[in-house]
């Protein structure tokens, strides 16, 4: 009996490592929309345009990314992402 619980425990630990991820949580009710906001495309970035970001999309919180800034990649349904130009104002939004 003894000599099966070790392989049978590795067996074990070794099939839980092949289930499927999660997939991601979505904030109930909290849903981006970038789809609203070409007016921002141009605007320097400002506590005001975030605001404005805000607003519009429905986003939860911004995320504003640089010309060649390393960025993570997980998807956040609540989250917008505002990209800057060279020239720092906004050259493109999606959520995620």
């Amino acid at each position: 009996m003894i000599r099966l619980a070790l392989p049978l425990a590795a067996t074990l630990i070794a099939l839980g490592a092949c289930a499927p991820k999660a997939p991601p949580r979505a904030v109930p009710g909290v849903e981006c929309n970038a789809g609203r906001l070409g007016g921002l495309t141009g605007k320097p970035r400002s506590p005001e345009a975030e605001a404005e970001a805000l607003r519009l999309s429905g986003a939860r919180t911004v995320r504003w990314l640089e010309p060649d800034a390393a960025a993570t990649m997980d998807f956040r349904p609540d989250r917008l992402n505002l990209h800057l130009g060279a020239d720092g104002k906004i050259d493109s939004t999606h959520c995620g």
